[in-house]
């Protein structure tokens, strides 16, 4: 499934989430410059889950931070920050400016942290804002659940645009993300989909006291 756009106007201009999306994209283009040094680029500045219970120093932690703006690949990038682009300006707009940027962090650093306890022995770098964006995805399904979502979803061999409840649209996300976690390994390499279900499940803890939150007249606009 993949997101188009939401119904929910932002009453502010989602200026952490602007700096976030071209953080990555500046990042993502220095990594096409680096050729055959990108490797020693990714080894250098992801997240390894045996030396975050193994540190070699406090790089060893700080590399939790540079790995959620590295990515792997053109539809890695892609795909999140599109994710981010659709719903991260709500949360910004309900959270606040600054405490996004540690909400954004802290989710990104559960994701992280789930994904090395299931692999505490694993030498294969994490990098991408998929723990970071997921924790954005747990927020929006507490804060807006019944906001609806355009989507394009495969039926068959086409594509067609549905019009989904919020939570609906996450719930079979979130879904999709447990069922592979549970069947795949966290040994090898590939989709870190416990870093996935660290984020949402954080997302969605730390949006809970923003429920309690006095709204204004009206949560969203519609249009």
């Amino acid at each position: 499934m993949i997101p188009l756009r939401d119904d929910i106007r932002s009453r502010r201009r989602p200026f952490v989430m602007y700096a976030i999306i071209g953080i990555n994209i500046l990042v993502f283009l220095y990594e096409l410059s680096l050729g055959s040094d990108l490797n020693r680029f990714i080894t250098l500045y992801g997240a390894v889950p045996y030396f975050i219970f193994n540190p070699q120093g406090i790089s060893s932690y700080l590399v939790i931070f540079t790995s959620m703006f590295i990515h792997a690949g053109i539809f890695h990038i892609g795909f999140n920050m599109l994710f981010f682009w659709v719903f991260g300006d709500n949360i910004e707009d309900r959270m606040g400016h600054i405490i996004f940027i540690f909400f954004y962090l802290a989710t990104g650093t559960a994701g992280a942290l789930l994904h090395s306890v299931m692999a505490p022995s694993s030498t294969i770098p994490m990098v991408g804002a998929s723990g970071a964006i997921s924790g954005v995805l747990g927020a929006y399904i507490i804060l807006y659940p019944k906001a609806k979502v355009v989507a394009l979803i495969p039926i068959i061999f086409f594509f067609r645009v549905f019009r989904l409840p919020a939570i609906v649209f996450l719930g079979i996300w979130f879904l999709y993300q447990l069922l592979y976690g549970l069947s795949a390994s966290t040994a090898g390499g590939g989709v870190a989909y416990l870093a996935h279900i660290g984020g949402f499940i954080a997302g969605v803890v730390f949006a809970l006291p923003f429920l309690r939150k006095k709204k204004r007249d009206q949560d969203y606009v519609i249009y």
